[in-house]
Formats: structure tokens, sequence, C-alpha cells
């Protein structure tokens, strides 16, 4: 068989997941200085590989991000992790 669909009744098939779009430099994330795990940005720096800030965006960091404000997008996911749900200032 040479489609790329499973046939109805074999129970398999595969699920292609899109690649994240690098930016090079377009756009309102351009504008920002965005929240991405430690970690990740030392692997980048060494390898050249893009990394994923908190909202989404996907580059290979190379500017200061000090020159730059926060983007409003990353540091309001930022300030609600590990936030307490209750209110009360302990996790349950």
């Amino acid at each position: 068989m040479s489609t790329l669909e499973p046939e109805r009744g074999l129970g398999t098939g595969t699920l292609v997941e899109p690649v994240p779009q690098v930016s090079h430099g377009d756009g309102d994330h351009e504008r920002f200085a965005h929240y991405v795990q430690k970690d990740k940005i030392m692997e980048s720096a060494l390898s050249g590989s893009p990394v994923v800030a908190l909202c989404g965006k996907v580059w290979v960091p190379g500017r200061d991000p000090k020159k730059y404000p926060v983007c409003p997008m990353c540091k309001e996911i930022y300030d609600g992790i590990g936030k307490p749900k209750d209110g009360d200032g302990e996790n349950k």
C-alpha cells in the first residue's frame, strides 16, 4: 500500500506534528526578552539549537535580553507558575 493515510479498520496510522517555525527577527516577539529554562539557554549556547519560551516563541538566542522589556505573556505565565490555588499559601 502506498498511501499515507491508514486504511479503515487497521487501527494504525502516523500522527505528524508540525515543526515549530524558528523566528528570524520579525514580529512583536522580537521586541521582548523571553523566559526560558536556564538549562535550555546553556544548551542552546553550546549547540546552537533553538529554545522555546514560556509564551511559545521558538528561536536561537543571540542578543542581550537586558536591553529589552520582558514579554508580557511570558511574565504572566511565569507569575502564575507555582502559586497556591487556595490563596492561603499552602499547596494542598
